[in-house]
């Protein structure tokens, strides 16, 4: 049954489909409002539509899409759509030496499928006026969708939310006694969440009291860890891979997070997604040069059921001396048995991912969070921070400060 907020957003979604000239609405929600039951119900009953076929569903990463998936809307990722990919021979220079790679390369679509009748762009909160400029240059009508209580994306500026055509504000039946959502209206509202528990799931607690066992089995059994401050996510990552009595490097069943974008490696067979910043896996016999401060590893995104097609070169640099050893985009030479260079590929950038940045968090939700509460450090945007982690988890919540 919908709230009253939903129906007047099915009404008002239903008559700008078919009788406005506008390109876009703009639909704003908080977390528990109903987002996407509605978006469900107005695009296939009301509208007409098929996902996947006449209606498009995309959102900016893999991991919000599969959010989609399993709620049973088929939905891909906003750079599949706009993009279409070519190979070509390229010649560059590594070592001294020049040598040709074929490399992969994306050029905006002049046109998507004729059937599409509407694009539904999810999490709009993460994208930039610049990518949503281009979607829109495609002509056909956009619903975009998001939560203006978000932080704001990392590169460029997103305005569609500010002033939105309709906001859900209504918290959904089934919503009203979860504390999460509850803790995360506090958030948003700049009010003070005094420390305790709420219901079997929540908890807020001080930073002196954790401690111990009690901080061991938190920081063990959480399925995400969260925090602002780049010293602490570094310091609680080092923390949990001492209880697992792992060694200075990433070993097989290491939590890792790529932190920077490689759109010419997919992560599937389908090459549905590709290897963006942000993505979460699980590293499988990873192997060493040490000298080049390089490796190799099998990884698993966490939002699919396989490995990658391929082994996945990294800069090692980071693990082993604390930084970086190679440029962002450097090519590292291949070579045979010999010694002879037969091509190069892109090193590709890794670090822990027990713990991250609530930026890198967003689109995804996880069953059990871990809160390191650093919102003082983002001032003015404070309480999107805290309200963005707080809605990171879907059952269990502990907020540490």
């Amino acid at each position: 049954m919908f709230t009253e907020d939903q129906f007047k957003a099915y009404r008002l979604i239903v008559d700008w489909f078919f009788r406005s000239t506008k390109q876009i609405f703009v639909l704003a929600g908080y977390a528990g409002t109903g987002k996407t039951t509605l978006l469900k119900h107005v695009v296939a009953d009301a509208l007409g539509l098929v996902p996947d076929e006449s209606a498009a569903f995309v959102t900016p990463t893999g991991k919000a899409a599969t959010v989609l998936i399993r709620s049973g809307i088929p939905a891909t990722t906003l750079h599949r759509l706009i993009y279409q990919s070519m190979v070509t021979e390229q010649e560059v220079e590594v070592n001294g030496k020049k040598i040709t790679i074929e490399k992969l390369s994306f050029k905006r679509r002049e046109s998507i499928d004729k059937s599409i009748k509407l694009i539904v762009l999810d999490e709009a909160s993460m994208v930039s006026d610049e990518v949503i400029e281009d979607l829109a240059r495609f002509g056909v009508k956009l619903l975009l969708c998001g939560d203006n209580a978000q932080l704001p994306p990392v590169e460029g500026f997103n305005s569609s939310l500010i002033l939105p055509d309709f906001t859900l504000e209504t918290i959904v039946r089934q919503e009203l006694d979860n504390p999460i959502i509850r803790l995360s209206q506090m958030a948003r509202e700049g009010a003070y969440i005094p420390y305790g528990r709420y219901g079997n799931t929540v908890a807020v607690t001080s930073k002196r009291v954790f401690s111990g066992e009690r901080r061991r089995q938190s920081l063990l059994n959480a399925d995400q860890i969260i925090c602002g401050i780049n010293k602490t996510r570094v310091q609680i990552n080092g923390e949990v891979r001492s209880y697992k009595g792992l060694g200075a490097l990433p070993q097989t069943g290491d939590k890792l997070i790529c932190t920077q974008n490689n759109w010419e490696t997919f992560i599937d067979g389908d090459m549905r997604f590709n290897l963006v910043n942000g993505i979460i896996g699980t590293a499988y016999k990873p192997f060493y040069d040490s000298e080049k401060r390089i490796g190799f590893m099998m990884f698993k995104p966490d939002f699919l059921d396989d490995y990658c097609p391929e082994a996945l070169p990294f800069d090692a640099g980071i693990f082993i001396d604390g930084e970086y050893r190679y440029r962002r985009g450097d090519y590292f030479e291949k070579s045979d048995e010999n010694g002879e260079p037969t091509g190069a590929f892109t090193l590709n950038r890794f670090e822990y991912g027990y713990c991250i940045s609530c930026h890198k968090a967003q689109g995804s939700e996880f069953d059990n969070v871990l809160v390191f509460d650093e919102s003082y450090a983002f001032k003015e945007d404070k309480n999107r921070w805290l309200y963005t982690a707080i809605t990171r988890a879907k059952e269990k919540l502990i907020i540490v400060r």
